[in-house]
C-alpha cells in the first residue's frame, strides 16, 4: 500500500512540476492529442482556452507570442493581470499598436496545456481579422505552442496532432522530404529556390502559416529578386501596422525540396509596407498558406526541421482573383424568407356526418438575420470597378443566387473562377438596389 501511494505521489509531482514549467505539455498518459481545425482562406483556425474562455485563434508560424484582440473588449472577461503597456509593430505603413502585455495565463489547446503563458492583449477596433474570414477570430498563436511539442498539420483533413518531444516515433514519415529550419527571433526559415525572368535563385523564406498567399518576395535588383513586367497593382492584405499593397505575378517554379510547383502565384508587397520585417538581413519573403496547405507537415522545431508529405491539395490551380473585389463581413441585416406552414381544416357538406378533412399548404414570411457582406476593397481599373461598383457596396445575389446561401469564402471563391467567366450581382448602395455585371479578366500571361 505504501508502495502504491509512493508511486501516486511520484507520478503526480512529476506531472505538477511539468505543468508548473512555462511550456504547453500534452496531458494524457499517451502524449498524444489531435485538434481539429478550420480551413478558411488557407489559414488554420484552432480552438484555444485562455484563463476558461473559449475562443478562436489563428495558428500562425509567423509570430512568436500570443496576441489577442478584439475578444470581449474587457480585461476582466480573460482575467488578464500583471500587464505591461508595450508597443507592437508589424507589416503595414501605419505606426505601432498599443498592447498590454500579461504573464501567468492559462492556455489550453485541445490537451495540450500552458499554465504560465504570456500573452499581448491589443485593443484597437481597427484590428480585426472577423470581417474578412467570416468568422470570429480572437487572436493568433505561433511560436510559444510550436517550440514545445511535435505539431503535425494535417492540412488535407483539417486537424492537427500534437505530441510530447518524448513520445514522437522519428521514423513515422518515411515518404516524408526533410527539410532543416533556422530560426531568427523565434521565428522558422526555410531555404528553397525560385525561378524568376529566367533565372534560378535560391531564397531564404519565412514559413508563414498566418498569410493565407502562396509565395512573398521582397524585391532585391542586387539578387535579381524582381518582377519585369508580367503584374498587377492589389491589395495584398493586412498587417498589425496597416493595410498592405503590392505586385502580383507569376513565378516559372517553387521548389520545395523536391516537391517543385510551376507557374505559382506571388506577390511583391511595397517596400514601405516591410521595413520592419526587414532587419532579418537574410529573409527575401514568406512562404504562406497556399502552398503550406499542399502538404501535410511535421514542425519538429527541438531538431530544428520540417517535413513534407503530399496532402490532397497538392494539385490544385495557382488562381487569383479576377474581379478585383475584396468583400468583407459587414454586421447584419434583415432578410425575407419563405416560412411554408401546414394547416389542417375541414370542409363540411350539407350531410353534417359527411366532412372531409383537407391539408392546406400555406406560406408565411419571416424575418430573419442574415450576413451583411460589402466590398472593403476595389482595385482601379479592375473588371468590377469598371462596371461601376463601389466600396461599401452591399451585395444581395451573386449569379442569380441570394448571398446568404453562401459563406464569405464560397463567395470570393467565385471571383477567382477563369477568365471570361460573367459575374451578375446586385447590390444595395444607400438603401438602393442597383445590377451590374462583368466578366473576370486574366492580367497574368
Amino acid at each position: 500500500m505504501k508502495k502504491c501511494i509512493c508511486i501516486l505521489f511520484a507520478y503526480f509531482f512529476a506531472n505538477s512540476f511539468l505543468l508548473a514549467q512555462n511550456q504547453f505539455v500534452v496531458q494524457g498518459k499517451k502524449g498524444v492529442d489531435k485538434i481539429h481545425f478550420q480551413l478558411i482562406n488557407n489559414l488554420i483556425v484552432i480552438p484555444v482556452s485562455i484563463n476558461g474562455v473559449e475562443l478562436s485563434f489563428i495558428l500562425d508560424t509567423g509570430v512568436s507570442k500570443p496576441i489577442i484582440f478584439n475578444f470581449l473588449n474587457s480585461v476582466d472577461s480573460l482575467q488578464i493581470k500583471n500587464s505591461e503597456t508595450i508597443f507592437l509593430r508589424g507589416l503595414g505603413e501605419d505606426k505601432p499598436v498599443k498592447a498590454l502585455k500579461s504573464t501567468n495565463n492559462i492556455f489550453k489547446i485541445g490537451n495540450a496545456v500552458n499554465v504560465n503563458q504570456d500573452l499581448y492583449a491589443i485593443y484597437n477596433a481597427k484590428l480585426n481579422f472577423a470581417p474578412r474570414l467570416g468568422i470570429p477570430i480572437h487572436g493568433i498563436i505561433g511560436y510559444d505552442f510550436f517550440k514545445d511539442l511535435i505539431v503535425e498539420v494535417h492540412y488535407g483533413r483539417q486537424f492537427i496532432k500534437v505530441i510530447n518531444p518524448t513520445d514522437f516515433n522519428n521514423n513515422k514519415c518515411k515518404k516524408c522530404d526533410v527539410l532543416p529550419l533556422e530560426f531568427f527571433n523565434n521565428k522558422p526559415y526555410l531555404n528553397i529556390n525560385v525561378t524568376l525572368n529566367g533565372r534560378d535563385v535560391p531564397v531564404k523564406l519565412l514559413i508563414d502559416s498566418g498569410g493565407s498567399d502562396s509565395l512573398w518576395l521582397f524585391e532585391d535588383e542586387m539578387l535579381n529578386i524582381q518582377v519585369v513586367n508580367n503584374y498587377f497593382y492589389d491589395f495584398l492584405g493586412h498587417g498589425l501596422s496597416g493595410t498592405i499593397y503590392g505586385k502580383r505575378s507569376k513565378v516559372e517554379s517553387v521548389s520545395v525540396g523536391r516537391f517543385v510547383f510551376n507557374n505559382a502565384n506571388v506577390a511583391f508587397p511595397d517596400a514601405k509596407s516591410i521595413n520592419h520585417v526587414k532587419h532579418f538581413k537574410g529573409r527575401n519573403g514568406s512562404l504562406a498558406g497556399n502552398i503550406l496547405k499542399r502538404f501535410n507537415l511535421i514542425f519538429d522545431y527541438h531538431n530544428k526541421r520540417v517535413l513534407f508529405k503530399k496532402s490532397r491539395y497538392y494539385k490544385d490551380d495557382f488562381s487569383y482573383n479576377k474581379s478585383g473585389i475584396e468583400l468583407m463581413h459587414d454586421g447584419l441585416r434583415l432578410v425575407t424568407q419563405k416560412h411554408r406552414s401546414i394547416r389542417q381544416a375541414r370542409v363540411i357538406t350539407t350531410n353534417v356526418d359527411d366532412s372531409t378533412p383537407v391539408i392546406n399548404n400555406q406560406v408565411d414570411y419571416k424575418l430573419v438575420l442574415k450576413p451583411a457582406y460589402s466590398i472593403s476593397e476595389l482595385r482601379e481599373k479592375s473588371p468590377a470597378y469598371n462596371a461601376g461598383l463601389k466600396v461599401g457596396d452591399i451585395i444581395l445575389v451573386i449569379n442569380n443566387k441570394k448571398v446568404e446561401e453562401f459563406t464569405l469564402q464560397e463567395i470570393m471563391q467565385k471571383f477567382y473562377g477563369k477568365a471570361g467567366e460573367l459575374i451578375k450581382i446586385k447590390i444595395d448602395r444607400n438603401g438602393t438596389e442597383l445590377k451590374y455585371q462583368f466578366y473576370l479578366e486574366s492580367l497574368l500571361n
